[in-house]
């Protein structure tokens, strides 16, 4: 017998004597909905052999499927529980030979001990330099946060969530130390000065500098105790020592921070949105309502939204609202002078000029809103002086119900109101404002030139002295850089043809016209000539910095681009002349290895033009294998000083393999992948791997721009918490048994090394992150008129190329996305179901009917085109879905459009067809997952069906849809999509329309 047939065969009989533990008792959350439907064979290599559990539904409403079940787990996600490779049921088991009609216990799990080490890995502090670029924060920060700090109360109001304990924006982070560092002039850094003074468990928050660097000012809370409140104070430290103490002396006056929270006014004094203190209990929620709840549109106006989540309902949510958002300002100053400043508002937004004299206040008001969320209500902006006197109104903006739904429609009146950041007068006629007012009532389907008018005014005008036309637009305004009266940069674009402009303009001479400068479309990355750099004012605000070089006379900006080319980024440093248009390359990224961009501008505290020979900039740097650090450039000379030494945060994946991969779709769209592979890797020796394609479909206006590179092979692997990447550490799920192989094993590697490399190859899975999946409508094509056709397209060119390559085998490709890319999973499995053999969708909204008046990029109402809605809707094809598919999503989800209801009739659908699915509801989570708990289990629940699904399918995909064909041919039948096939693994396979 051949050795290698042997050792495999010897391993298949051990591997099916792997013993099953004790049972766990079940805990009743997360939900699971589980339909096991026409269950798959096991695969040998599994340690669980096949079980049937039956139990007991409950009784409530909303859990009225949910049914306890068995799971494979190395421990609960407390610690502690069953031990490793153990198997835990909660009912009697009755052995199958064939096939697993088992549900799985209701409570939290942990994933693999090597995926699960990645996750808890203590995150890198992030930074923050001071205003002279001479210090620098490190902000240490907790690893994810415990399920209970999620399941504070929370009131939903307006589109806000509100924690009603802490008087802020619920799910918070927050910092748990600071420390200081000095920059040395040779460019390293001096010992840390801790931040002290504070309690021990205090939950840092909002750290800013002070303008002139000496002082910090941030936020403490605590939880919530018997002797404590968890109301934020604000507190201010000295940057020179480190120690802290309370802003305010008084112990009752706390930081309201719904919206805006505090702003250093000048270098000693602080405006603070408090919570008033004559405020007493919550409204209480009348046992009766004074009526019923109506809405009316008698005048027959026409009003589009959105899927807005957490509106107002009541008069007693506008109440519940008016109390928690409500502020006093308060002016205090370092030395503990206390003023209240205006009236108690709903203040959104608090901006000192740069002269320090005047204040831009901004709130809302009544009459508030039932359909729209809170940023759309009347809303009002004011001119008052530093110490809190009133100047004037600028503008009173009625409720905003109306906004068109087309993309680049704004509000009616005036907006983007704020001051001219090259104006830091000590005069208060010459602090100035710009505003831009709209002339198509801001729908963007009213044709009209121009568009947009950009206005400026002296804060306190002279008695009728009014605003003056600074520019005038064609587009839709997209903001301003400023110079000086001679130069400054207006931008603007519209989405639907993708244009974007920018012009050049002398804010202070009528007598020079404005020009483009740019002109080009926005997805065009090849040929974006990159951002212009800015430098910080001694006002502490940011101008275009302007450069010089000796002995030539000349207007230089300095444009940070991406650099984007068809090998991939390579970021770049120009020294543009604005009057010729000439360019001159002082810096690139190296595209060999590493990928290197520019952070920030670290010369930029000065005056005036800057000389290109004292230029130093912020890099960061990295490679596919050695995470970002950051160093500091000078010039002349160029050199670079690394200011970081960051250590590796998962550094068993140090050699992974990581390439960035081309191929072309069947209509010639040329697309891209990052495709990565475990260490130690080799196809040629260890034959093709389970893979996991991971992605989200965007629209384009053009081909060319679709098929462009975006993003660089030599980048960082950077792994978030619910990443696919982490299955790039997953190793192979061994029996008990295998101690017995052990000895077999070593003796065996004597005559065989190749076959005992393959063995310990560390990784399962390869991945296939981000493959492009270009939504194309040029012209007046709309894009999504042919949505499903290029999505399967696209993922066809991506599985032939992976599957060519021979790292994919092609019965064993999961697809997944988060959000749209949940979307475009259910649409793939239910119209591209050769492709794949299985699936995980998370948080994504599968009815379009339901998001009547557009979603994602689509602004067309459900009425314009229908068939286009209904055909984008898995939920309307889940009769096509043949494939295992998990669906998970977090029970509070608020994003718009993406109710959690959206997977729970998904999931209802897919059961009423009998398709071998899934659903996991988190509690307290909403549209992307935050506590420890929640993610380990989401980890746990997909890691299982990949194991289950994926890995051990022993199905032929395309043998199983090419039967499919058939048999439909065979009946007369003439449509493209043929009716399923009962199949192990979920139903069997139907052929696809693509």
């Amino acid at each position: 017998m051949n050795v290698d047939r042997m050792f495999r065969k010897v391993y298949h009989l051990l591997s099916l004597t792997s013993p099953r533990s004790l049972p766990l008792k079940p805990l009743h959350f997360p939900p699971v909905f589980s339909l096991s439907h026409l269950r798959p064979r096991r695969s040998p290599y599994d340690s669980v052999r096949s079980i049937r559990t039956s139990t007991a539904v409950m009784a409530t409403s909303r859990l009225r499927n949910l049914v306890p079940a068995n799971t494979v787990a190395s421990e609960d996600a407390s610690g502690g529980g069953a031990s490793k490779g153990s198997v835990s049921s909660t009912a009697a088991t009755t052995a199958l030979d064939d096939e697993e009609d088992a549900t799985l216990a209701v409570r939290y799990r942990l994933p693999p001990q090597e995926i699960k080490d990645i996750v808890d890995a203590p995150p890198l502090p992030a930074l923050s330099f001071s205003p002279h670029r001479d210090k620098i924060l490190f902000l240490k920060r907790r690893a994810l946060p415990p399920l209970t700090e999620l399941a504070r109360p929370e009131e939903k109001l307006a589109g806000v969530r509100i924690d009603g304990k802490c008087n802020t924006r619920t799910r918070m982070s927050f910092y748990s130390g600071v420390g200081i560092h000095q920059l040395l002039p040779d460019g390293t850094l001096g010992p840390e000065i801790e931040v002290r003074g504070f309690p021990d468990g205090a939950k840092i928050n909002f750290v800013t500098w002070s303008p002139d660097g000496r002082h910090l000012a941030f936020t403490i809370r605590f939880d919530e105790g018997e002797s404590s409140t968890s109301k934020l104070r604000v507190w201010v430290a000295q940057v020179e020592t480190g120690i802290a103490r309370p802003l305010f002396k008084s112990e009752e006056i706390f930081l309201n921070a719904i919206f805006d929270n505090f702003v250093w006014v000048n270098d000693s004094s602080l405006l603070v949105c408090t919570i008033p203190q004559s405020r007493g209990d919550p409204p209480k929620k009348p046992l009766v309502p004074f009526g019923p709840k109506i809405q009316s549109n008698e005048q027959k106006n026409t009003i589009q939204v959105r899927t807005f989540q957490d509106l107002l309902k009541d008069e007693y949510d506008e109440d519940l609202f008016d109390y928690y958002t409500t502020s006093q300002l308060v002016l205090a100053s370092l030395d503990g002078a206390v003023k209240e400043i205006g009236p108690p508002a709903v203040y959104t937004s608090m901006n000192p000029s740069p002269d320090q004299k005047y204040l831009l206040i901004s709130s809302i008001h009544r009459p508030y809103s039932f359909i729209v969320p809170c940023g759309r209500f009347p809303k009002k902006v004011d001119v008052w002086t530093a110490d809190g006197k009133f100047v004037r109104e600028l503008c009173d903006l009625p409720l905003a119900e109306d906004i068109p739904i087309a993309f680049s429609s704004v509000r009616k009146g005036k907006r983007s109101l704020n001051w001219r950041a090259d104006k830091p007068s000590t005069l208060y006629w010459h602090a100035f404002l710009a505003l831009v007012e709209t002339q198509d009532e801001g729908d963007a389907k009213v044709e009209v030139s121009p568009r947009d008018i950009i206005y400026t005014q002296p804060a306190d005008p002279l008695e009728g002295e009014g605003p003056t036309v600074l520019h005038k637009l064609d587009l839709r305004f997209g903001g301003i850089s400023w110079s000086d009266d001679s130069l400054a940069l207006v931008y603007e674009s519209w989405y639907k043809t993708r244009r974007t402009r920018t012009w050049v303009i002398s804010p202070g001479s009528n007598d020079v016209s404005p020009r483009i400068l740019f002109d080009r479309s926005s997805e065009d990355v090849y040929s974006d000539p990159g951002s212009p750099m800015l430098r910080r004012t001694p006002a502490g605000t940011y101008v275009l910095a302007k450069v010089k070089k000796e002995n030539e006379e000349g207007t230089y900006l300095l444009l940070n681009g991406n650099g984007a080319t068809p090998e991939g980024n390579i970021p770049f440093l120009d020294l543009f002349d604005t009057n010729t248009g000439n360019k001159e390359r002082i810096w690139k990224s190296d595209k060999e290895k590493y990928y290197e961009t520019v952070v920030a501008l670290m010369s930029d505290e000065k005056e005036g033009d800057l000389p290109i020979d004292h230029l130093k900039i912020l890099t960061s740097k990295e490679s596919k294998t050695e995470n970002t650090q950051y160093s500091i450039i000078s010039w002349p000379e160029k050199k670079a000083v690394q200011i970081t030494d960051f250590p590796h945060p998962y550094p068993q994946l140090a050699s992974l393999q990581k390439e960035l991969v081309k191929y072309q779709r069947k209509d010639g769209v040329q697309l891209t992948a990052t495709l990565y592979l475990p260490p130690g890797y080799d196809p040629s020796r260890d034959g093709p791997l389970p893979c996991l394609f991971w992605s989200y479909p965007g629209e384009f206006k053009s081909k060319d721009a679709a098929g462009q590179v975006r993003g660089s092979p030599n980048e960082f692997a950077g792994i978030g918490p619910t990443s696919a990447l982490l299955w790039l550490a997953r190793r192979h799920a061994l029996p008990l048994s295998f101690v017995f192989l052990l000895c077999f094993g070593v003796f065996y590697c004597f005559c065989n090394s190749s076959l005992f490399r393959t063995f310990l190859v560390f990784g399962l899975f390869a991945i296939l992150s981000g493959p492009t999946i270009p939504i194309i409508g040029e012209g007046d094509v709309e894009a999504n008129d042919s949505y499903v056709e290029q999505l399967v397209a696209s993922a066809e060119a991506a599985v032939e190329e992976v599957v060519r390559r021979g790292v994919a085998h092609p019965d064993k490709i999961a697809v997944g996305g988060h959000s749209y890319g949940a979307f475009m999973t259910a649409n793939l499995l239910a119209h591209a179901p050769h492709l794949f053999s299985c699936g995980i969708a998370r948080s994504g909204a599968y009815n379009r009917t339901l998001t009547p008046f557009g979603f994602q990029n689509e602004d067309r109402t459900l009425w314009e085109a229908t068939s286009t809605y209904a055909e984008m809707s898995p939920f309307m094809s889940a009769n096509k879905i043949k494939k295992p598919i998990l669906l998970i999503h977090g029970e509070e989800d608020s994003n718009s459009g993406t109710l959690t209801m959206q997977s729970d009739r998904f999931f209802n659908a897919l059961k009423g067809h009998g398709v071998l699915s899934r659903l996991v509801i988190l509690p307290f989570e909403s549209h992307g997952y935050a506590a420890r708990e929640s993610i380990m289990h989401v980890l746990w629940e997909s890691d299982r069906w990949l194991q289950k699904y994926c890995v051990s399918n022993t199905s032929n995909v395309n043998a199983d849809s090419d039967a499919s064909e058939k048999e439909n041919l065979g009946t007369g039948s003439t449509d493209s999509e043929s009716k399923p096939v009962a199949a192990s693994g979920g139903g069997g396979p139907e052929a696809s329309n693509s």
